[in-house]
């Protein structure tokens, strides 16, 4: 029987699909002014959904700006003032300069539509009853944001379909459109943590994830990165790092304290040393580790550090100090060749 292509890790797939679009393409397209090169109904599975991370020098993943969306996702945000902090770019999809729209997944998905609950917690609530419902989906996309011919800001996600089988939580995701270099990987990055939350949520294991696209596409003022991350792969070995499993306790009231540290530091409020973090904020090394990510992008956004706390930067996993330092110069700066 045939399913998606699988991968041990988003980068492989990411890769792949990088290779057909831009070397097999099916359309050259130029919707709204965005020439691309594009393949239709595309696929890949990920067994292992925490290997939601590249390791490509080329690529310079933002761990930041990921676990960022991430946490506005889950806690069902929808304002500019989190998101716009990690990611400017995303203050020009606003209608009003002060929400989000359609991109705003986690308005969908976690804010409550049905009295106090959520569309989570009514999937999650028939799920526990139901466990091998085939009716746990999370629509996203609506057909009433195709009304406003000037939404600059329409969903890509069409929708989430929460699985559980023999113990385990499996997802498949439906998008639209992908942009595969610039969105693909915070959309799998992102989706994997829902997807782990909810597993926790249900009690159940992480189950595989499966990504299917209608439009995958690269758009043509990308083409010299692709290149070149698609010659960093070929070049290979490929570097890898594990990716910790999120805490089994994890819960809305944890995520709800940890926004209060990411608030303290994006409004440059507090500032935050290693030895605090790990010892003080009462919070599982995990989670520990996405302050101190937080930490280090204010030091470079707020302080403009030309170099960043060594101490801090090397108190993170080691996969995550790699990524931070082929992003960050100041992360570079704090560190000597040794390190890197």
């Amino acid at each position: 029987m045939l399913t998606a292509p699988t991968f041990p890790s988003v980068q492989g797939a990411y890769v792949a699909l990088l290779q057909l679009a831009t070397k097999e393409p099916e359309y050259q397209i130029d919707a709204r002014g965005n020439a691309a090169r594009e393949v239709l109904g595309v696929s890949f599975r990920l067994p292992d959904p925490r290997q939601r991370l590249p390791y490509l020098a080329q690529r310079k993943a933002n761990p930041v700006f990921q676990f960022a969306e991430a946490l506005w996702y889950l806690a069902g945000r929808r304002d500019l003032e989190m998101i716009g902090y990690y990611a400017p770019s995303m203050r020009a999809s606003s209608a009003n300069g002060v929400h989000l729209g359609g991109s705003a997944y986690g308005y969908t998905l976690f804010h409550p539509a049905d009295g106090d609950q959520s569309p989570f917690d009514l999937v999650s609530e028939l799920l526990v009853n139901e466990p091998d419902s085939k009716r746990g989906y999370l629509p996203v996309f609506s057909a009433s944001e195709l009304t406003d011919r000037s939404n600059a800001d329409v969903a890509c996600l069409a929708g989430l379909h929460l699985l559980p089988r023999d113990g385990r939580l499996h997802m498949v995701c439906n998008m639209r459109a992908n942009d595969l270099d610039c969105g693909l990987l915070s959309d799998v990055f992102s989706f994997t943590m829902i997807q782990e939350y909810a597993a926790i949520q249900l009690g159940l294991r992480l189950g595989t994830y499966t990504h299917t696209i209608g439009s995958a596409h690269v758009n043509d003022h990308n083409t010299d990165r692709v290149g070149r991350v698609l010659e960093e792969a070929a070049a290979g070995p490929a570097v890898s790092f594990v990716f910790p499993a999120m805490p089994e306790d994890t819960t809305a009231a944890t995520l709800e304290h940890l926004l209060i540290h990411e608030e303290a530091m994006r409004t440059n409020e507090l500032r935050y040393t290693a030895s605090h973090i790990q010892n003080r904020l009462d919070l599982h090394p995990y989670w520990q580790q996405v302050v101190m990510l937080f930490e280090l992008y204010r030091q470079i956004q707020h302080d403009q550090v030309e170099a960043v706390d060594q101490e801090l930067l090397q108190a993170l996993d080691p996969g995550l100090r790699w990524l931070m330092v082929r992003k960050w110069p100041a992360c570079a700066a704090a560190v000597d060749g040794s390190a890197l």
